[in-house]
């Protein structure tokens, strides 16, 4: 069984066609998101659409759940956020919210005997980070009930075991925080016997064209400069 897992594309739709691309020439047997399709980049709605015509599973990211009520519920409130927030709430269309707002939370599955619980923050809260070796996540991993955690919202991949249960956090499709600008994602092979190995996809895409797009917009610069850099 072979899994490509793909989060935090927050509006970016090149790098979310790119990924796309490159997914398809894995021959995965499924492909599933961890959230966060909107919120910074400035095609929310094309990613939403393109996610819905894949009909990829998908669970909701926190920046989703702030769109959806136009607040800082599940999002700091930083200077950035304080544009890409309500320019994020006024593009995203109404149908789109509703799909937002419908996605669930968590997904479960079960291959080749593995189970896997499928996050994009932390199983106790969406938005909270899972840091490869912070206390909270080391704990969470001491309670995790199913064999594999996979998970999000920090924007850098990691795959570490704890014990006998495994992290695999599949970093961000279209705004990484890697230092360096390449959509990523996983792939998760699950074996008959049931051992699970894990590749991080790096890939280059023309990000020159977000960039531009984000230019013409007046997006703040920090935002617009995230993408050369790989940066927050």
């Amino acid at each position: 069984m072979k899994v490509a897992v793909i989060s935090d594309i927050h509006g970016n739709i090149y790098a979310l066609m790119k990924t796309l691309e490159d997914i398809d020439e894995q021959k995965v047997d499924k492909i599933i998101c961890l959230g966060d399709l909107v919120g910074y980049g400035p095609h929310p709605n094309e990613v939403v659409a393109l996610i819905k015509r894949r009909e990829i599973p998908c669970i909701k990211g926190n920046y989703d759940a702030s769109v959806v009520d136009g607040d800082y519920t599940y999002i700091r409130n930083t200077a950035i956020n304080s544009f890409a927030l309500p320019w994020a709430t006024n593009e995203v269309r109404i149908a789109n919210k509703y799909f937002l707002d419908s996605l669930p939370t968590s997904l479960n599955y079960t291959f080749n005997g593995v189970n896997f619980l499928f996050t994009h923050g932390s199983p106790n809260a969406i938005n909270y980070y899972l840091f490869e070796d912070a206390a909270n996540t080391i704990e969470v991993m001491n309670q995790l009930e199913d064999d594999v955690l996979v998970c999000a919202h920090t924007h850098i991949p990691c795959a570490k075991k704890y014990g006998n249960k495994l992290l695999i956090n599949v970093g961000s499709v279209g705004k990484p925080k890697i230092g360096k600008p390449n959509p990523t994602y996983a792939v998760i092979e699950i074996e008959k016997n049931g051992e699970v190995k894990v590749t991080f996809r790096y890939l280059e895409y023309e990000f020159k064209r977000i960039v531009k797009d984000c230019t013409m917009l007046n997006f703040p610069a920090a935002i617009t400069s995230s993408y050369e850099t790989g940066k927050e």
